[in-house]
């Protein structure tokens, strides 16, 4: 199966997966690239494939992405074919961005896809700011961003709202093993 969790920037996407990740080894995860630099915490091949600018756009140029996207003026984007063989021999996460989230709606309809959305606007803000990652000018961004992207939550096969992590983790357990017993 696929599964897509997508939600605005700042919800929890990264600490979700981790969560569903440890409590389910047989998870695989979908990583994706990224032109931006990397944060203190983040490491290649892990968290992101840190790649320039002009590989990233050799890759669109060649098709070779299962979807891209320029966010806050860096481009993201995933390997077509890594994501394909991923999810055709085990259970694979995707975190992604909303505008993604959409593009892969259209690729792999047969995904499942969740929206994750913050406890509240206050919860949001203190996430971003927690972070200690961001300037303040892209923080206002992404915040003013979040409210247009949440208005998109039902374009999307679930939603969940992410309080306690663990408890939001558990809910996305429960959707895999439901859409595992579905018929069609």
């Amino acid at each position: 199966m696929l599964i897509i969790i997508t939600g605005p920037s700042g919800v929890g996407k990264t600490t979700i997966i981790k969560t569903l990740m440890k409590a389910d080894p047989s998870l695989k995860y979908s990583v994706s690239m990224t032109t931006r630099k990397p944060r203190h915490n983040e490491k290649h091949g892990m968290d992101y494939y840190f790649v320039s600018v002009e590989d990233f756009k050799r890759m669109i140029e060649k098709n070779e992405l299962a979807e891209w996207s320029e966010v806050y003026g860096e481009y993201y984007g995933r390997s077509k074919k890594e994501l394909d063989e991923l999810s055709k021999n085990y259970d694979t996460l995707v975190g992604i961005d909303i505008q993604g989230a959409m593009k892969l709606q259209k690729t792999y309809p047969h995904g499942i896809f969740i929206f994750i959305l913050p406890k509240s606007e206050e919860a949001l803000e203190t996430q971003l700011r927690g972070r200690r990652t961001d300037e303040e000018s892209s923080i206002e961004t992404r915040l003013n961003a979040a409210i247009d992207e949440i208005k998109k939550a039902d374009n999307f096969d679930h939603k969940v709202v992410n309080d306690v992590v663990e408890e939001t983790a558990e809910k996305i357990k429960s959707i895999i093993i439901a859409e595992k017993c579905r018929i069609r």
